[in-house]
């Protein structure tokens, strides 16, 4: 009988192990998911001000993109979101993007070299910098760029779709698949997103 129940507590250290060695069960559990409540942040643009969601009192919902200077793959989309945000702005979906490297890491991505970026690019959306690396874990984003739409309720921000923007990083021409335009449009028309979830394409967040 103790042999039984020595041999019961050995499997389950070993499946609790199996699962934590790689931080398994903590990844899984980090960030949110389609369907989940967004808190709001309070973050610096490019301009010096402090920018939230609930600033815009209009917004039917956002498009909020971690993404930064210095990743090609970031690079390769800054047109396609000055994109997003020309065609759904106006509709009531904005984008938000948020810078969520560590300067430290990456000089390139700090707030001085975000201006000189947003002001080359014609940028007409808020650039703002996750500063101390709070708001990006919220998220659970790991790519730049890593794409959240949220659809504004009574209850507050919902997360509808989470991932690519769309399904070809390097070359716009022969995209298939626009994710998150198919996500806003169906929004907009009040029918459920009919793809909520993809793999974000794109360079790891610098912690």
């Amino acid at each position: 009988m103790k042999r039984i129940k020595l041999l019961t507590i050995i499997v389950l250290v070993l499946v609790v192990s199996a699962f934590t060695v790689k931080g398994v069960i903590s990844k899984t559990d980090k960030g949110y998911k389609v369907g989940d409540m967004a808190t709001d942040f309070k973050l610096m643009n490019i301009d010096e001000k402090t920018v939230s969601m609930s600033d815009f009192e209009d917004a039917k919902g956002f498009i909020i993109v971690f993404t930064c200077n210095t990743c090609p793959y970031a690079v390769m989309y800054e047109d396609r979101i000055e994109a997003l945000n020309r065609k759904y702005a106006s509709k009531g979906y904005p984008v938000i993007a948020i810078m969520p490297n560590s300067i430290t890491k990456k000089p390139g991505d700090n707030l001085d070299a975000m201006k000189m970026r947003a002001k080359e690019k014609g940028f007409t959306f808020p650039y703002l910098i996750d500063k101390d690396q709070s708001i990006y874990p919220q998220y659970g984003a790991t790519k730049t760029p890593h794409t959240y739409i949220l659809e504004k309720t009574d209850k507050g921000n919902v997360v509808r779709y989470i991932g690519a923007i769309d399904n070809n990083y390097k070359d716009e021409s022969k995209v298939t698949k626009k994710y998150a335009e198919d996500a806003i449009d169906a929004l907009l028309k009040g029918e459920p997103v009919p793809k909520a979830k993809t793999k974000a394409i794109g360079c790891s967040i610098k912690a």
